[in-house]
């Protein structure tokens, strides 16, 4: 398959793809512009940061699969990808120890206030009587916003920095509540209950019309005069003219990975009153980006490559849900050429949308399994009108799901 790779990769991953026969194109240096042109025959996209827009997508005649070497999708246009049945496909899980490590780093650089530290010394400054008042992480509160791989990443080494770890409650599966257990995590209903109570608040959530701002005056004035927060998120979790009032009224302390209006490009100039605060201390967006986890990413990208070539789609997001009322129909039938056109006209005569199907052939290749996803009446009437085709041996319905 020809792909193109338009963010930085793995030179060992990279060569991997071509010893399976790929056609590989590496272009780390593409914006979103230059991916217009460049992406016009390619079948696979593969990108971290870069933008992936509308226009890019309507240009690439071959494209069947966006690939995000990273957690999120929010650089690129699903919406528009959707419309062309192009699957968009993330690497959730393989950066998470390495976002912890730096949310824990920034945790401590907040406390000991290492970067004001390190800028006096270089600047021939001894101020040990100034920097030498800390109030410790032992017993400390910290509220872990988003419990997801990462949240969870945090709470370990924050229990093992002798913190008490809280967050929300939320439906979660039976293992991801027994862990939580384990982790001895205190679960509050809602932030009103929870922020209060904390002595750092630390987030970990994806860019959603739910998230977006979520971080605004009322999240704030709930917060301990004198917490810390820390975002390793998303930028636009965040308020900026909030989060800078409430450290002037309420003498908060920020660490920030991750900036609202924060430069696309790898070097620009960055002028933001937020990130020159001196109550705030600020990395790059470097969250994900330890060589570490940038292999971790990368051996996945490759699986889902593998895996994509062998017909199997992982990691992606942009299927629909399930229709109000679908019904799953296995078709046992003989494996001859028309099968399956016959079953899909009475199933269009029927006015029945296939929204999904699998057709499983048997050892010897004479007996297949069709498993169609239907959505519409499916009746008696319909079902004995396949199971009558000459070539088909029973037709059963597997399950009926009604969704409100």
């Amino acid at each position: 398959m020809r792909l193109l790779v338009a963010d930085k990769f793995s030179e060992r991953q990279l060569q991997k793809l071509a010893d399976r026969g790929h056609d590989v194109r590496y272009e780390p240096r593409l914006d979103a512009a230059g991916l217009v042109d460049a992406i016009a025959d390619a079948e696979i996209l593969v990108v971290r940061s870069t933008e992936v827009t509308r226009a890019a997508i309507e240009s690439a005649r071959e494209l069947s699969l966006i690939i995000r070497a990273g957690s999120g999708t929010n650089n690129i246009d699903v919406e528009a990808a959707s419309e062309r049945a192009i699957y968009v496909s993330n690497v959730r899980g393989k950066n998470s120890v390495a976002v912890a490590e730096l949310t824990m780093g920034l945790i401590v650089a907040v406390d000991r206030r290492i970067p004001d530290n390190v800028v006096d010394l270089r600047a021939e400054q001894w101020r040990k009587s100034e920097f030498s008042r800390s109030r410790g992480l032992m017993g400390r509160r910290i509220g872990i916003i988003g419990l997801g791989s990462v949240g969870l990443e945090v709470a370990r080494r924050a229990r093992a920095f002798g913190m008490k770890v809280v967050g929300l409650e939320r439906d979660r599966d039976e293992e991801q509540t027994e862990e939580l257990a384990e982790l001895g995590v205190k679960l509050y209903p809602d932030l009103a209950s929870m922020l209060p109570r904390c002595d750092i608040v630390t987030l970990h959530v994806p860019s959603t019309p739910e998230t977006k701002g979520m971080v605004n005056a009322g999240f704030l004035s709930l917060m301990k005069d004198g917490a810390y927060l820390i975002n390793t998120s998303r930028g636009d979790v965040v308020v900026a003219e909030d989060l800078l009032a409430a450290i002037e009224e309420k003498g908060l302390w920020a660490a920030l990975d991750v900036f609202p209006n924060e430069p696309e490009a790898g070097e620009a100039e960055f002028v933001s009153e937020l990130a020159q605060h001196p109550h705030v201390y600020g990395t790059h967006h470097i969250g994900a980006s330890t060589d570490q986890a940038q292999e971790a990413v990368a051996r996945k990208v490759v699986e889902i490559v593998d895996r994509y070539a062998a017909g199997v789609i992982d990691g992606v997001v942009n299927l629909a849900a399930p229709m109000a009322h679908t019904t799953v129909v296995g078709i046992r039938h003989a494996d001859q050429v028309g099968v399956l056109s016959r079953v899909f006209a009475v199933l269009r005569d029927a006015g029945l949308n296939v929204e999904q199907m699998e057709n499983h052939v048997f050892a010897g290749a004479k007996a297949a399994k069709a498993v169609i996803h239907l959505y519409g009446d499916f009746n008696e009437a319909v079902r004995k009108e396949l199971e009558d085709l000459d070539p088909v041996f029973h037709v059963a319905v597997l399950r009926e799901t009604e969704l409100t």
